[in-house]
């Protein structure tokens, strides 16, 4: 039987299967031998050795279409960052190193800023400006009061989302609006079956609930179906992002606003910080480029350069 691993913990893998059951599987030793390893978002093939206990075997992966370092995962469509507009306030340099971090691993990002609730429209249009030409899709909800939502769903439906950002912005409260009705039985299951508590500190798939036209009003027509191959990636949170990996002079090319504009720099491999006659910061001047990124591009350049250095 096929299936899509769910979580990893202490060397037992759940397997959500195509008959809709999660099965509590051990990886062969094969998989060892090879010094290969499970992954949550990998497709598997399982053995069932207890249908009444929903135990099992991996034995085999299939192949994988990508694979990140940070969340470890496999098989991931896009990468859903949420922060807060207020309370906390975000934090734009966090939000810019997770962008650069899925760019490299090329992720496609959504930026989701939740609380639209307790922010004023000032707020909202601000960000609006400074992250519409980053080549992300950039949404506004409000998980306390359902706004915002059904557009949301619609960026979901169909698609393995990685979901990440700082603790205390509403990833849980987003979560749970789109929750399955499986899933809540995969929670009781787990709940079972764990060895220790462990949901705060691993990755986990979490299976949405079926997209419909009626529950969401959505005006364009849209069949109902089940989203049997819908996830959200739940990740723990973070409060810091480190990007040493990167090198200094590939930084420029995380921050696309600045493409159109580098070939009239006076310099070919201009770095867009003190060299004369830069068409980047001509930009920056003009508010074509937003200040806020090129001040947080110029901040994550002098941590990089000062690193090397060492």
């Amino acid at each position: 039987m096929r299936g899509k691993i769910i979580r990893g913990v202490g060397g037992f893998y759940y397997v959500h299967a195509r008959d809709g059951m999660v099965y509590e599987c051990r990886a062969k030793g094969i998989f060892r031998k090879e010094k290969v390893k499970p992954l949550v978002g990998d497709d598997v093939e399982i053995s069932i050795l207890d249908e009444q206990e929903r135990t099992g075997n991996v034995d085999r992966l299939l192949p994988r279409k990508n694979m990140l370092l940070r969340p470890a995962a496999a098989n991931v469509d896009q990468a859903m960052v949420v922060f807060a507009l207020t309370h906390p306030k975000p934090n734009l340099n966090l939000l810019d190193r997770f962008l650069i971090l899925m760019n490299r691993q090329q992720i496609q990002v959504i930026i989701c800023f939740n609380k639209t609730d307790l922010a004023d429209e000032e707020q909202v249009r601000s960000l609006g400006q400074i992250y519409g030409d980053c080549g992300c899709e950039v949404c506004f909800v409000s998980a306390a009061q359902s706004e915002g939502l059904a557009e949301m769903r619609t960026l979901l439906e169909a698609k393995t989302t990685v979901l990440a950002g700082p603790s205390g912005v509403g990833k849980s409260s987003l979560t749970n609006c789109f929750l399955s009705e499986e899933h809540m039985e995969t929670g009781e299951i787990s709940r079972k079956i764990d060895r220790g508590k462990h949901t705060t500190r691993h990755t986990e798939l979490l299976l949405l609930k079926p997209y419909t036209k009626d529950e969401y009003n959505i005006r364009n027509e849209v069949e109902e179906r089940a989203s049997c191959n819908s996830y959200i990636l739940d990740t723990p949170g973070f409060s810091s992002l480190y990007i040493q990996d990167i090198e200094y002079e590939e930084l420029k090319d995380y921050f696309c606003e600045f493409n159109p504009y580098e070939s009239r720099c006076r310099f070919q491999g201009c770095m867009h910080l003190k060299e004369p006659d830069c068409a980047v910061k001509e930009a920056v001047e003009k508010g074509e480029i937003h200040r806020a990124r090129y001040e947080s591009y110029v901040l994550l350049a002098e941590e990089l350069k000062g690193r090397r250095k060492y």
